[in-house]
């Protein structure tokens, strides 16, 4: 790290992103900022991906490239690419890194897939997707959030993203179907209205359970589902299922 003279800098941990930078040149400060936030995200891949199961160099270039910490809000920041979820207002969460990169990677994303995300929340799982597939089609029933999540993407330039307001159970049927779905909240049933905009063939990475919730891979054939039951999962519980 290149100082400017008479300047110390003290970084305490990759995880807590604070510098003393008395004299610096404001320049100067955002470009040693920026290689902090760098080497947390390399760190995160480096030990919570591929010292896991996450092999797809795809999902590892995407989940190096996305600036997590703008994502949540600037009193998590610090923590931002730490192996844990993170609130991001309105009782909702930003998933762990893990969780993402494993539910990306389950769906085997193609760059010339249609997308559809349930439950936006900060906009981060669906960027990631945004960096893999050709269009991303993302429902948020908070319209805080949504809005919030919104303006992100689009100051990130994320023009292939697009964000609705509305209820993840009715999915987004303009456009399907969908070659993949994810579910970033956990219904006590898998909804069917999201089965039935998913393509045949294609995948869908969906939490399920109330209390104990498990994360299920489906393949939607022309027989059915087929299902594959992951792994033991906690997110936020998904509302608005229609009576």
């Amino acid at each position: 790290m290149r100082l400017v003279a008479c300047c110390v800098a003290a970084i305490t941990s990759t995880a807590s992103m604070t510098s003393t930078l008395g004299c610096s040149a404001p320049g100067a400060e955002r470009s040693i900022v920026q290689e902090d936030w760098s080497r947390a995200r390399t760190e995160m891949v480096r030990s919570q991906l591929q010292g896991r199961d996450i092999d797809e160099p795809r999902v590892l270039d995407a989940m190096g490239r996305v600036e997590r910490h703008l994502f949540v809000p600037e009193s998590a920041r610090s923590n931002a690419y730490d192996d844990s979820p993170l609130p991001i207002g309105q009782g909702q969460t930003i998933s762990q890194p893990y969780i993402v990169a494993f539910m990306t990677q389950a769906l085997e994303v193609a760059s010339d897939h249609r997308v559809l995300e349930i439950g936006t929340g900060s906009g981060y799982q669906a960027a990631i997707l945004g960096e893999l597939a050709k269009e991303i089609y993302t429902i948020e029933i908070v319209p805080e959030l949504g809005e919030q999540a919104r303006a992100t993407l689009t100051r990130l330039g994320y023009k292939n993203v697009h964000v609705k307001i509305g209820n993840g159970y009715l999915g987004w049927a303009e456009y399907a179907p969908y070659d993949r779905v994810i579910v970033t909240a956990a219904p006590d049933e898998v909804p069917g209205a999201l089965v039935d905009q998913l393509r045949v063939g294609g995948l869908m990475a969906i939490p399920v359970g109330v209390g104990d919730q498990e994360l299920r891979i489906l393949r939607r054939t022309e027989r059915g589902l087929e299902i594959t039951k992951t792994l033991p999962v906690r997110f936020v519980p998904m509302v608005g299922k229609p009576k």
